[in-house]
């Protein structure tokens, strides 16, 4: 797969005016219908080892498919700043994506989509620079209030909105009792369409079964480094 390079800012300062032009390019609106083949990216780092990203050709009738996989020296990752996220892990992931055998229709990230505060978390950043459809599934709330409780019953969603009262994604229960995952569209999907997506795939734990996969391999890919 072919990628175009990724922007590497100095500071915080230079991220952020990176993410403000980028996210007018945002397309909240798309349907995944006749998507196949959705590429689930996870990444795993700790202290002393490089960050290891993951990208899991994922087909929606056969399961998994093929695994790409990169790592970027600790030496080079961009801070960890709640936000930025993508300038610290996209790198990685598009390198890893390129080591996929056929280009993905789709990404499923771990991560923000535009449930962020400047609308561009790294689903959306990564569907804008590859110009795919994306969607992000956050195992944390960043950014946006579910607008009431959700249910504890698996499938059960919630919207979550803005300040300003705009809706941003939801907040998903995807097993009963397990803590909400929290959906948001990235880039060319709809708000709606997001969670039918992550509605409709295999789930055995909290996690969507392409994600728990990419994020297995990640652990699976760190421990070797040791």
């Amino acid at each position: 797969m072919e990628v175009p390079p990724f922007p590497r800012p100095k500071d915080l300062e230079e991220a952020q005016a990176l993410q403000k032009p980028l996210a007018a390019k945002v397309v909240v609106e798309g349907s995944l219908e006749g998507v196949r083949r959705l590429a689930a990216l996870d990444a795993s780092h700790k202290p002393g080892r490089p960050l290891v990203a993951v990208a899991l050709l994922y087909d929606l009738e056969k399961g998994p498919l093929q695994v790409g996989k990169a790592q970027v020296p600790e030496e080079e990752l961009f801070p960890y700043v709640p936000g930025f996220l993508s300038f610290r892990e996209a790198p990685a992931y598009l390198e890893a994506l390129k080591a996929l055998p056929e280009a993905p229709e789709a990404l499923l990230v771990d991560g923000q989509g535009i449930a962020h505060p400047r609308g561009l978390g790294i689903a959306s950043h990564l569907g804008v620079h590859l110009d795919l459809p994306s969607v992000g599934v956050a195992k944390s709330l960043l950014f946006g209030r579910p607008e009431r409780p959700l249910p504890r019953e698996a499938g059960s969603a919630v919207r979550l909105l803005a300040p300003d009262g705009r809706p941003v994604g939801y907040a998903y229960r995807s097993r009963t009792g397990v803590r909400p995952l929290y959906v948001s569209p990235g880039h060319r999907v709809g708000l709606e369409e997001a969670l039918a997506l992550v509605k409709g795939l295999p789930t055995r734990f909290r996690l969507p079964e392409p994600l728990r996969l990419a994020h297995l391999e990640a652990l699976r890919a760190l421990r070797a480094l040791d």
